[in-house]
Formats: structure tokens, sequence, C-alpha cells
């Protein structure tokens, strides 16, 4: 009996081969390196690095505004522009460690660059000669002078330090702890879903530290040991992932990842007007010997083309992933846009409400964004020992349920975190005395709906990703909180401008939120998330029927190919120990 063997199909085939290798260049050992035991040296990098920059950013507006003294329209700008740049510098960090660096390299680089603006930060903040002098901001009395020249510089330097080390190093902390299973692998891929919850909780976790301890240190030591203690946090967190040196498998860099996606366009523009011949022979095979049906060889032969003329199938199908991702990308923006306000005005709005007069503590408005991390904490291990088993049973998905139903659920429940932040703060304009207590369930409701957006937005681009683009991918994700922190600064500015008038000033113009209409603003932001979500599902049902088609077209072309090869073979038949040709 012949043995035929079955071509593989476009899925196997990729831009460049999966190759991992230890710390001394050497192949991989599956007994000595990847897996859980490597990966948890991820997530202790994760956890302190995102303990350190929570601390600063989640308090940074009490900073800018009382000891820098800008305005607090330009303060929540500051705030969301500073967030806004670290997740797009994530795209640098992506781009970096699949080109040249590796990630671990990547981490480490940029590990250190963040640490070196936490300490110029500290120093800053401890020394009065690099800040204006002290004034109250809410004094009327009061005439504070804003921070400018030498002393401003020093600021924004240390700040965009920190947010260039933050950047590079986020999308690889994901990407090489998730490389430590494979993901083509059945068992391996279970594993992989659960280190993307067990990540996201290692997250919970540095941020519960950051709001509570780290903040309330801020708050009764001063920004300047707070910053310090970032640092400190920061340091750990290097350490940790050094420890891991032995057991990581590592991703080697394939040269530049936008060559090949550059190749594609290019040769897609100068070969636009042929036609797809029916002679298999004059399309390009690639590397496995598929045939590809996107790019047509020119007339001047089989091997003289330029790369730029003719590319390979796999190439063609990494940017068609690239470009079917982009409206579901495009549909978390706003959600990130509500994370931003929970960092800024919803920070100002608690230091406006009294701690119950029953606590023997002072709560510091920005340990409120605490209460949802508090409850993630049981929240995720119960959805991952509990949820996902059921959910497996029930769709026969590794993950319980795909990404992209993850992602929807969250983009539905965030309406209600910005409804519930408007009705507070409403009733806290009519009763001045309400509890900040009130402000909780709007922290809440936001801490559910990111455990299931930002995990399976997270796990979906992964998944989507070919060989030699993983960190770039998932550093795609993070350009979402990018593109929602500037949306955020242009709608507070968009706000105020459309609200503005000759006799009244803007929703959000004012120092004071007793004379701003804040509360307006949150109904606009629920409005705006709900439009979102219903957008969301329209590109989601999009998608996930042109991956059906892709997969059933796929199956075809297999079978098509497969009785290709039989009656190929059939024509050489042997008898008598004879090879007749029929």
């Amino acid at each position: 009996m012949e043995h035929i063997q079955r071509p593989h199909n476009l899925k196997g085939d990729s831009m460049v081969s999966e190759v991992y290798v230890d710390w001394r260049g050497k192949p991989c050992k599956p007994s000595r390196h990847g897996g859980m035991r490597a990966a948890i040296f991820v997530l202790g990098i994760q956890a302190f690095e995102i303990m350190a920059i929570a601390a600063v950013g989640n308090n940074l507006i009490t900073y800018v505004f009382n000891e820098m003294h800008f305005p607090l329209s330009k303060s929540a700008n500051i705030v969301t522009n500073f967030i806004g740049t670290i997740f797009l510098l994530s795209l640098a960090g992506g781009f970096l460690s699949d080109s040249y660096l590796g990630s671990f390299w990547t981490m480490l680089i940029f590990g250190f660059v963040e640490l070196s603006g936490f300490m110029l930060l500290s120093v800053q903040a401890h020394l009065p000669q690099l800040r204006p002098p002290h004034c109250n901001m809410m004094s009327k009395e009061e005439h504070c002078i804003e921070a400018e020249g030498f002393k401003a510089t020093i600021f924004f330097v240390a700040l965009y330090l920190v947010a260039f080390g933050s950047g590079c190093l986020k999308p690889n902390m994901i990407s090489h702890g998730a490389d430590q299973f494979n993901k083509e692998d059945p068992q391996q891929s279970t594993k992989l879903s659960t280190y993307f919850n067990t990540a996201y909780f290692s997250f919970c976790v540095g941020e519960l530290i950051a709001l509570t301890v780290l903040i309330w240190v801020q708050t009764k030591a001063g920004m300047a040991v707070g910053f310090g203690v970032s640092a400190a946090a920061m340091a750990l967190g290097l350490i940790s992932l050094i420890c891991g040196v032995p057991f990581y498998r590592n991703k080697p860099p394939q040269g530049s990842i936008f060559t090949p996606i550059a190749r594609v366009f290019v040769a897609a523009i100068t070969k636009r007007k042929q036609v797809c011949p029916s002679n298999m022979e004059m399309l390009h095979r690639g590397q496995n010997g598929a045939p590809n049906h996107a790019c047509i060889r020119g007339p001047e032969g089989r091997h003289t083309e330029s790369p730029w003329r003719l590319c390979t199938a796999a190439q063609v199908e990494q940017v068609k992933a690239l470009l079917s991702v982009v409206p579901i990308f495009a549909c978390t923006i706003v959600f990130n846009t509500v994370l931003a306000q929970l960092q800024t005005f919803s920070v100002q709005q608690a230091a406006a409400m009294p701690t119950p007069a029953a606590l023997p503590f002072t709560v510091p408005p920005a340990s409120l964004q605490s209460i949802p991390y508090l409850l993630l904490l049981l929240l995720v291990p119960l959805y991952e020992l509990a949820f996902v088993p059921l959910a497996r049973r029930l769709s026969a998905r590794p993950s319980g349920i795909s990404p992209l139903q993850r992602v929807g659920v969250g983009l539905f429940a965030v309406s209600f975190s910005m409804l519930a932040a408007a009705l507070v703060e409403r009733r806290r304009r009519a009763s001045p005395r309400l509890s900040v207590l009130w402000i909780a369930p709007q922290f809440v409701v936001f801490g559910l709906s990111e455990m299931f957006t930002a995990v399976g937005l997270i796990e979906f681009f992964y998944k989507q990703s070919m060989a030699g683009m993983q960190s770039f991918l998932t550093s795609v994700t993070y350009c979402s909180y990018s593109f929602g922190f500037y949306l955020s600064s242009v709608l507070v500015s968009l706000v105020n401008r459309v609200t503005s008038g000759s006799t009244k000033t803007g929703w959000l113009s004012d120092n004071d939120l007793n004379k701003d209409r804040l509360d307006l603003f949150y109904w606009l932001l629920a409005g705006l998330s709900l439009l979102n979500f219903f957008n969301y599902l329209f590109w989601a049902r999009w998608y996930s029927q042109g991956a059906s088609a892709a997969a059933s077209l796929d199956r075809g072309r297999d079978t098509a190919e497969e009785l290709h090869v039989i009656s190929s073979s059939s024509k050489h038949v042997e008898i008598s120990g004879e090879n007749i040709v029929l």
C-alpha cells in the first residue's frame, strides 16, 4: 500500500519557524525548560512592576495637582497622557523583542530604564528646590505658582522615563510567560489559558498592594518615600526576572517583523491587475510545499522574482490576520476611556466625600480603587476552578468560553460602572456629607468587567499571532489602553469647549467638583459604552463568520490537494515487478 503524505495546511505554515532555546542558546528540553515553573518568575516581575507603576499612576493626579500646582483638568490630562504613552510605547517593546532583542533582554534593559525614572521622581519629590512653593490649590485666597521651566522639565523627564520603561516591558511580560507553554499541544493549550488567568491574578495582587500599602505610605510619609518604595518594588521585580534565567524557553529574535508585512502590500499593489491562473505551477509555494493562492508568479520566471514582488502564503495570512483583528481592537478603546475616569476624576470625586465616622481611619481617595481587586482575588480563582471547568464541559473549549465572548461580557458590564458613577455623583452634589463608600460600586463593576475584557483580549491576540510576532501582537492589546486614555483627554477638552458659553463654564472646566457637572460627563460615557457594545457585537460576529469561512475553505483545499496527490500517484501501477504507465 502506498503511503500518501498529507500536505500541511496554511495554519502550520508560518513566516518563521518556532524555535526555542535556553539561556546559552542551546535547544530547550521539555523536562528542564518552560512550564509554570518558568512562568512563575515572570509572574513575579509582573506583580512587582504593576505594584510600582500602579502606586504612581493611580495617585499621580494628587501629586500633579497639589505639589506641581497644575489645574485640575490639565492634571487629569497629564495623567491620562502619561498612562496612554505607556501603553502606546508597548508597540516599541513588542517590535524590539520580536525583531532584535528577544523578550528577556527587552524586559531587563527597559526594566532598568523604568527603575531610573522612579528614582528621579523620588529625588524631585524630596528636594523642595525642584518643586513650586507649597500652596493650597483649593484655597481661593492663595495664588499657587504652576511648575514650569527646569522644575517641570525634571518632572516630565522622570515621568516619561517611567513610561518608556514600563511601556516596553508590559507586552513582553505577558508574551514571555505565555511562551513557556506550547499552544499547539492540547494539554499545554489548557495550561496556557490557566496562565492568562493566573497572570491576571498576579496583576490583581500587585494592584491591591499598590492601592493600599503603597498609597498609604505616600499619604503618611509623603510622595518622596512613596516613589522610593515604587523603585524598591521595581528592583525586586528585576531580581525575580533574573532568577528564572535557567528555566526559560527563549524565542530568538528573527529580524524586522515589518519587512515581510511591507512585502505583502508591495507585492499586492504591483500585481493588483493580474488574474489568478488555473495552473497551480504559476503560484508561489510556501516553505512546507503548500500551494499559495495569494501571490502569482510573474512572466519573468519561477526563481528570479524579487521578494518584494513575490511573497509566501504565510506572509499573506499574517497580514490578513492583523487586518481582521483591527475592528475588535478598536471596540475596546471606549472601555479604557472609562478606566481613565476611575484613575482621575473618580479619585477627585472621592476626595470630596467624607470618610464614615464609624471607620477608625481615613480612607485615601486613590485607595478606593483597591476595592475591585479585593473582590477579584476571590473571583479569579473561582472563575478558573469552578466556572471554566463547567463551561469547558458545555462548550468543549479549553478556556471554557471563547476570548471574544469573554471580551463581550466585559464591554456590556462596563456601561453600568459609569451609570453607577453618574448616580452617585448626582447624589453627592445634593448631599455634601455623602459617605465616600458610596463610590465603591463604580469600581466594583469596572473590576468585574475588566476581568473579562482585559484577559479575553490578551488571550485573543496572543492566540491569533503566528511565529515571531507574539510580543508585538500582545503589545497591540495595550494600545487599546493608550488610545482609550488619549480619547479621554480629547473628550475632556471637547466637552469643555462644547458646553462652555459666554455666560457659563464647561462641565469640567472648574477646579471645584461642586461647580462642575461630572455627573453629566459620566452619563455621556455610559451612553458611549452601551453604543460601543452593540458595535462590538457586529464586528465580533463578522470576525467569527470570516474565521468559519476560512476554516471551511482550508478543509476544502486540503481535500482537493489529497485527491490531486491520489490521482497523480494512481498513474503509476506496479504489476509483476514492472511499472506500467497508464
